[in-house]
């Protein structure tokens, strides 16, 4: 192994040990979600929606640049999340706490039956996707399958039949279902 490489070991950042090369990159999108939060929803779900929805662009942005989901992150930001829904709504405590475990188990099942297809960050996504939506989860997992599919035929259409064996970040696509689901029905109230 090199120098280089023997520096880097245990490090789950770059030798910098900064998780983001370029933080203020994601800083615009931070501020959107935060402003759609704050403009959008009532002010107990908007402090839990900006805190959830700036997670998500970070992580987003994290998997895209590292192709990791760090747990780090994730797991911490699951519990906040968890904690606040189950402080600020109590009468809705089974389902941020189903939701939460049951899109993770299912986003869990092909690790389960011997395949790769979906890392295990994805997985502890999916658990902070369900403490933020609640069974809004159902709908932002089948959209971010949906818009990985076009990024999929563009990647293949790329690079031709090596591409089959590339691996794309699911974590923004995730972000992106969850985002929509979190902001899609708030926004075409406004629009009207």
């Amino acid at each position: 192994m090199s120098q280089a490489g023997l520096a880097a070991v245990g490090k789950p950042a770059g030798a910098d040990g900064r998780l983001l090369r370029r933080p203020a990159s994601v800083t615009p999108f931070v501020l959107v979600v935060v402003a759609l939060a704050f403009a959008t929803l009532p002010l107990d779900r908007a402090v839990v929606a900006a805190f959830a929805g700036s997670t998500l662009v970070v992580l987003s942005a994290i998997d895209i640049e590292r192709g990791i989901i760090p747990n780090r992150i994730v797991l911490p930001a699951a519990a906040i999340v968890l904690v606040a829904q189950l402080a600020l709504f109590p009468g809705q405590a089974s389902e941020w706490a189903l939701a939460a475990v049951l899109a993770a188990l299912a986003l869990m099942i092909p690790q389960l039956v011997g395949r790769s297809w979906m890392g295990m960050g994805d997985v502890k996504l999916a658990l902070l996707l369900g403490a933020t939506l609640g069974w809004g989860v159902l709908g932002a997992i089948p959209i971010a399958f949906l818009c990985t599919f076009p990024v999929a035929v563009l990647v293949l259409v790329r690079g031709g039949l090596a591409a089959r064996k590339a691996t794309i970040p699911f974590g923004p696509f995730l972000a992106l279902g969850a985002l929509i689901v979190l902001f899609g029905p708030h926004l075409s109230d406004l629009a009207s």
